[in-house]
């Protein structure tokens, strides 16, 4: 009996130390993935499926392999006799802040769309990588519409450079309408989502005006929250900053940079040097083809190297 005992004490204690090893190992990587939260609280504030995926390790510790998540071969695009799109073949990674840049009429938006799913591809090969546990890789280029308004739902989140609001709907009910579409959530999840949106983007004051009673930069921050409630795997984003003015701007491109470093994927369309900044990979765009690519660290704030070493590489394509 008492070896009985004495063989329970073991066990409870053995329990409770392994309990304190993970409590440990927890708040390591609680403390790791926190330091961009410092300076923008509200997105760690709770743990809900928009801001809780491992997050990217933007202050000088290991990259992760990337996972290619689109992988587009040949693609081509026409309008009638008009080829927008020529033959461009192109991997997109997952945790990336992609932007693509170029002058205009270069087929930035278009290929936006094109691998969004939001307009057909006219030949060529797109494929995206569903989300775990399937992984399984889907033909965008010939994807069925209700398998691609799926994806848009629940996958994809986008922002124009107009909000594109419901103009009878006041902010708040227009994040909680995307919330409600998707179709994953409770109705619970989704307050809950919606309320800390609303601080996040800094609308407790026009949360309950309609679009038109409210500032072009509080419309596209309402436009921004919608677009990630549903906890998108790739947020496209097509001049989100085009229609605003540079105290707006700023606020959206530092929305756009936080959601980034929680590990949200972004593809980027800028005409915006300063937008263009915010990103790690660099696209240019011409006459329908990527002909160039630049690397950069993730942003860490202004930094006047990473600023001359995007002029000098725009200076390459007489931008």
């Amino acid at each position: 009996m008492v070896i009985a005992v004495l063989f329970l004490l073991v066990i409870i204690i053995a329990i409770v130390l392994f309990w304190r090893v993970i409590r440990t190992a927890a708040s390591v990587e609680k403390l790791d993935n926190g330091l961009y939260a410092m300076e923008y609280p509200l997105i760690a504030e709770q743990n809900l499926r928009f801001c809780s995926r491992p997050q990217r390790k933007c202050f000088g510790t290991e990259e992760k392999m990337k996972e290619i998540i689109f992988q587009g071969t040949d693609m081509v695009k026409t309008y009638g006799e008009t080829t927008v799109l020529h033959g461009i073949s192109l991997e997109l990674y997952r945790d990336d802040f992609a932007v693509i840049m170029g002058s205009s009429g270069s087929g930035k938006s278009t290929f936006l769309y094109a691998v969004s799913g939001m307009d057909r591809l006219s030949g060529g090969q797109l494929f995206y990588k569903g989300n775990p546990p399937s992984d399984e890789m889907i033909d965008i280029a010939h994807a069925s519409e209700k398998e691609l308004t799926r994806l848009r739902a629940e996958d994809f989140g986008f922002v124009f450079q107009r909000s594109h609001l419901v103009s009878s709907l006041t902010l708040e009910e227009n994040i909680r309408m995307a919330g409600l579409i998707c179709g994953s959530m409770s109705e619970k999840e989704i307050w809950e989502k919606t309320d800390v949106l609303i601080r996040q983007m800094c609308l407790e004051k026009a949360k309950d005006r309609l679009p038109a009673q409210v500032s072009g930069g509080e419309a596209q921050r309402a436009a921004v929250a919608r677009a990630v409630i549903a906890g998108p795997r790739i947020l496209f984003a097509d001049e989100p900053t085009g229609a605003l003015n540079k105290a707006n701007t700023e606020e959206v491109l530092e929305l756009l940079t936080a959601l980034y470093a929680q590990g949200q994927s972004i593809l980027l369309v800028t005409h915006d040097r300063e937008a263009a900044l915010r990103g790690n990979r660099i696209l240019y765009l011409e006459d329908g083809s990527i002909v160039g690519e630049l690397e950069l660290s993730p942003y860490q704030g202004k930094d006047r190297e990473r600023e001359q070493k995007l002029a000098a590489w725009l200076e390459g394509f007489q931008w």
